[in-house]
C-alpha cells in the first residue's frame, strides 16, 4: 500500500463516518419525516456503480469507501421504507 492508497484510506474514514450519526438518529427515534427516499435511492444506486468500478480497477479505497456507504445509506433506505409506513 503507498501513500496514495493511505490517503484514500483516510479521507474514506472521514466521508462515510459522516452518514452513521444520521443512521444512529433515524434507527433510535424511527423519525424519517425528514429523509428523502427518492434522494437515498439515487445515492445508494450511484454509490453501488462506484463501489463496481472500483472493485474493477481494483482500487482498494474506492471499494472499501463505498462498500461502507452503500450499507449506511441502504440502511437509511431500508428505515425510510419501514418506519416511513402509515406516515404523512
Amino acid at each position: 500500500m503507498n501513500a496514495l492508497d493511505i490517503l484514500g484510506l483516510v479521507a474514506t474514514g472521514f466521508t462515510t463516518s459522516s452518514f452513521v450519526p444520521q443512521v444512529w438518529r433515524t434507527w433510535r427515534t424511527r423519525d424519517v419525516s425528514g429523509i428523502s427516499l427518492p434522494t437515498y435511492v439515487i445515492i445508494t444506486i450511484g454509490l453501488a456503480l462506484w463501489l463496481l468500478y472500483g472493485w474493477l480497477r481494483g482500487d482498494m479505497p474506492l471499494v472499501v469507501a463505498n462498500a461502507v456507504m452503500v450499507v449506511l445509506t441502504g440502511a437509511i433506505t431500508v428505515m425510510k421504507l419501514r418506519f416511513g409506513r402509515g406516515a404523512g
